[in-house]
């Protein structure tokens, strides 16, 4: 039968793993994503080595995934999520030339990511836009920085980017030394999974943001934990002085965007592990006026 002769190319993938191939739960997973038009949500395993190729025939990133003391498994923060690799290879999508155009002399376009776990969409952009000062941020557990600042190192873009230890809802002044300027561009992919966390994320972006006309916020999201969770997140964002700037769903693997709609039909998990969302906030007009 044709499933058992992929099942067992599956099982002789497996069986012949060795040193410097790849770790064996990644090509269980690519593997049921063949069989079973399977879309996974994470791309790595704790402690397991990622590679990423920068698009336009730029160069490797290797990460390190972290693990996390056991107190702290449930932030999930130990795999590459298939949001922040999607976000990686569209880096474009962040405008970032205009806001280094719009930068003041002797400025420099500061951009923070929070909930970074290895720190693969930070790293790739300060590999291509050396000229942003770059903060990958996660929650304050020593293996989960540790891995993080490592990644940085290795990956040569110490220079312009420095892993840094921050729990949201928190103070966030450690984040904006030298200087003590905020941030004109905060990122973060697949942090609204959650909704018990969204009052302190938004706190953080609060609190971040630089309270300016051309600052802005940029999410990716998985749909793996529904649509309501994503339009929760929406309404409390608005609630607490953000603009809706920009929300679209897209193809995952592909070149397909859609509206945002709470209320797909014939939306099952399935169909939506292959769709994210991207939205950007920026200031509304009251906040703005609080700068």
């Amino acid at each position: 039968m044709w499933f058992e002769v992929k099942a067992d190319s599956v099982s002789r993938d497996l069986m012949t793993l060795g040193p410097g191939n790849e770790d064996a739960e990644d090509i269980l997973s690519s593997s049921l994503e063949a069989l079973y038009d399977y879309s996974p949500i994470t791309l790595s395993t704790a402690n397991s080595i990622f590679a990423f190729k920068l698009p336009n025939d730029g160069p490797t990133i290797t990460l390190k995934t972290p693990d996390t003391a056991a107190a702290n498994w449930s932030l999930h923060a130990s795999s590459v999520w298939v949001a922040s690799h999607f976000l990686a290879e569209n880096i474009s999508r962040l405008d970032i030339p205009a806001h280094v155009t719009r930068c003041p002399a002797g400025k420099r376009v500061k951009l923070l990511e929070l909930g970074a776990s290895a720190g693969l969409p930070s790293i790739a952009i300060a590999k291509i836009h050396k000229e942003l000062s770059v903060v990958v941020s996660d929650y304050p557990d020593d293996l989960l920085i540790q891995t993080l600042a490592d990644n940085v190192a290795s990956n040569g873009v110490a220079s312009n980017c420095r892993a840094l230890p921050y729990g949201w809802g928190t103070d966030p002044s450690h984040l904006f030394s030298p200087d003590g300027d905020k941030f004109d561009l905060v990122v973060a992919a697949d942090t609204l999974w959650n909704p018990e966390f969204h009052g302190i994320f938004i706190e953080s972006l609060k609190s971040t943001l630089k309270r300016s006309t051309e600052s802005r916020v940029h999410i990716f999201a998985g749909l793996h934990t529904g649509r309501y969770t994503i339009q929760a997140f929406l309404n409390l964002a608005v609630a607490s002085g953000f603009d809706v700037q920009n929300l679209v769903e897209l193809e995952i693997n592909g070149n397909q965007s859609r509206v945002w709609s709470v209320e797909r039909e014939g939306d099952d998990e399935s169909h939506r592990r292959k769709w994210l969302v991207s939205m950007t906030l920026g200031w509304n007009e009251v906040q703005r006026r609080k700068s």
